[in-house]
């Protein structure tokens, strides 16, 4: 059985296309890309939904790989391009709650947030309960 599978890689690796895709250099990337297409559809949600730290940490962390990805030899360029699509994501996303949360975007908006409203509202109703109960 051992001699079987070590015929199979060895066949696999003679092909240079199929030894690249069975290889991590592809997969690795290739599942990693859901970070920036999660945030690039992110982007058309409300900027109150975004988190600060995780933006921040999240572009420090592509930047940190897209370094990487050229350094490892051979270069891994899959790598890079997914990097390199999150960077500009994240740094949209930082922008986005930078503007929302301190440079005056939620005034422009003339909107107090889903989050404010929904506190609101469930406070107004808890003293309505209390009002009931009491009676």
């Amino acid at each position: 059985m051992a001699a079987f599978f070590k015929a199979v890689n060895a066949k696999i690796r003679s092909n240079p296309a199929l030894s690249y895709f069975c290889s991590t250099h592809f997969w690795g990337p290739a599942s990693n890309f859901g970070i920036p297409v999660a945030a690039v559809m992110d982007a058309q949600k409300s900027p109150e939904l975004i988190s600060g730290q995780m933006t921040f940490a999240l572009t420090i962390y592509s930047a940190t790989f897209m370094r990487y990805a050229l350094a490892v030899t051979p270069k891994n360029y899959l790598l890079f391009l997914c990097h390199f699509i999150n960077e500009g994501s994240q740094l949209t996303q930082g922008y986005r709650y930078l503007q929302w949360h301190h440079w005056g975007g939620r005034e422009k908006a003339g909107v107090h947030g889903a989050v404010e409203e929904a506190k609101e509202k469930a406070a107004a109703v808890g003293d309505k309960i209390k009002e009931v109960a009491s009676k």
